[in-house]
């Protein structure tokens, strides 16, 4: 009995792992209207304009002079200068290069924010749905309890039972509502967290389905592919480009920086028109600049270094609980024989092959057997949701 009252709810889950899921169309709702994300969207892109801001001219100056001789007869002094100060020409250069880098940088540190915040909210459908699932044998243990506390009654009218038998029962229910209403709770509060983050737009899930699965390839292969999508491993290589482009722009920065102009003079009557220009000595406004950007850029190498060997093996550690996890669960498919739980112990309750005791002892036993197989099923899909957060 016991064995068939575990198949049965075992293939009850099983049933449902293959129906169609709405999780994927959630996200694309979340992606679309989430403030969080077009925040980020907006953040980046002004950061985008920003980092091509900078690299143009100076602004020219216009400077006027005019000087009142003394004594009178001395005359008076007009001068005009005219500038444009610009920096050593191979400055604009290395500061376009630096700006393009910056703005590949933008572009992954928003994908790898999107990626992050939708893998959150996938979390939260995946519980949802543990918790939809839940609730539905929860529902049903709640209304048979009932017809029992409600028989059991009855036979203490006609005198063919006993207060035992109804105290069992009345408090079997009392656990069985306690869990109904605390799974309720939580799946109004995970429906709420979603509307949340689709921007305040109503969305709620129902589906006691999660969603389908690919075929996972080897770990090395998956490996490789997670590692191509890693944007935040992308934006740590690009922090040593930068710091690089950084370091070149110091050195360029060092170099004397131009000015050329007009200059007009007038004085005692007579005019001078000639060029302006002028050169200024780099002695000490870039001292330390690129030793500064060396150690930045070794900084990156050190932080690049420790996130891929630490994202490699929090990969690795995942697919190995994948493999158990899946195995587990395939063992459970290949019970085919489908026998309903709950009907076998009414039939033994009501033809006392059982007593009352027995009843919700075993019944306790399959449920708390049911709901460890939903946490594995739950957590078996949380682990694949991580392997697979970088195709987001």
């Amino acid at each position: 009995m016991k064995y068939n009252i575990l198949l049965g709810f075992v293939l009850l889950s099983f049933g449902t792992i293959t129906a169609q899921s709405t999780i994927d169309k959630a996200l694309t709702e979340i992606a679309k209207n989430n403030k969080t994300i077009q925040a980020n969207t907006n953040y980046w892109n002004a950061q985008k304009v920003q980092y091509k801001t900078g690299n143009s001219l100076y602004n020219p100056t216009v400077e006027y002079d005019y000087l009142q001789g003394t004594p009178a007869n001395a005359g008076n002094q007009t001068d005009i200068v005219i500038t444009q100060s610009f920096d050593f020409p191979t400055v604009y250069g290395k500061k376009n290069q630096l700006a393009k880098e910056l703005t590949n940088q933008a572009d992954f540190e928003l994908k790898a924010a999107n990626q992050t915040l939708l893998f959150e909210a996938k979390k939260v459908c995946i519980e949802l749905v543990y918790r939809n699932k839940l609730q539905l044998p929860l529902t049903k243990r709640k209304e048979a309890t009932a017809k029992w506390l409600a028989h059991f009654k009855k036979k203490l009218e006609v005198g063919d039972g006993t207060i035992l038998d109804i105290n069992k029962a009345e408090i079997q229910l009392l656990e069985i509502k306690k869990q109904f209403q605390d799974n309720a709770s939580a799946v109004a509060k995970l429906n709420e967290q979603l509307t949340s983050l689709n921007g305040g737009n109503a969305l709620v899930i129902t589906d006691v389905a999660y969603f389908d699965i690919p075929v996972i390839p080897d770990f090395e292969t998956l490996e490789k592919e997670i590692d191509a999508h890693d944007y935040l491993k992308k934006k740590l290589e690009l922090e040593k480009v930068i710091a690089q482009k950084q370091m070149d722009v110091s050195k360029a920065m060092a170099l004397p920086k131009m000015e050329v102009g007009y200059h007009y003079q007038g004085i005692l009557g007579q005019t001078y028109n000639g060029i302006h220009t002028g050169i200024s000595l780099p002695l000490w406004e870039s001292r330390n600049t690129v030793k500064l950007q060396k150690a930045k850029m070794t900084f990156a190498e050190s932080v690049l270094t420790d996130h891929t060997n630490e994202h490699y093996y929090e990969i690795k550690q995942l697919y190995g609980r994948y493999e158990s996890l899946k195995s587990i669960l395939d063992e459970y498919q290949y019970i085919y024989q489908s026998v309903a739980p709950m009907p076998l112990l009414d039939k033994a309750l009501a033809a006392g092959q059982i007593s009352v005791l027995e009843y919700f002892v075993e019944l306790n036993y399959y449920n708390d057997s049911y709901n460890s197989f939903l946490k594995i099923e739950k957590e078996y899909y949380e682990v694949v949701a991580t392997l697979l957060k970088y195709q987001f």
